[in-house]
């Protein structure tokens, strides 16, 4: 009776082991997909920031556009 439990502990033993080293390596892969994307979000956060100051920039030149074309209105009917 002794040897079938010598073997069942073995085999148990052998089992959480195996399940172990697939949780862990599991794990890694997960932490590997997360970090990739991490990464993506970071650039693609980054292309949001350039874009809303670049935004911000455009709608300061149409003011300043518009500033211009009110001067030159301005000027053309002093002319006049």
């Amino acid at each position: 009776m002794q040897i079938e439990v010598i073997v069942s502990l073995i085999s148990a033993l052998g089992s959480a082991l195996g399940t172990f080293a697939g949780i862990m390596v599991n794990s890694r892969l997960t932490n590997f997909r997360i970090e990739q994307l991490e990464k993506k979000v970071d650039m693609h956060n980054q292309v949001i920031d350039r874009v809303y100051e670049l935004e911000k920039r455009d709608a300061v030149y149409e003011e300043e556009l518009k500033v211009a074309n009110h001067r030159i209105s301005d000027l053309e009917v002093y002319h006049k």
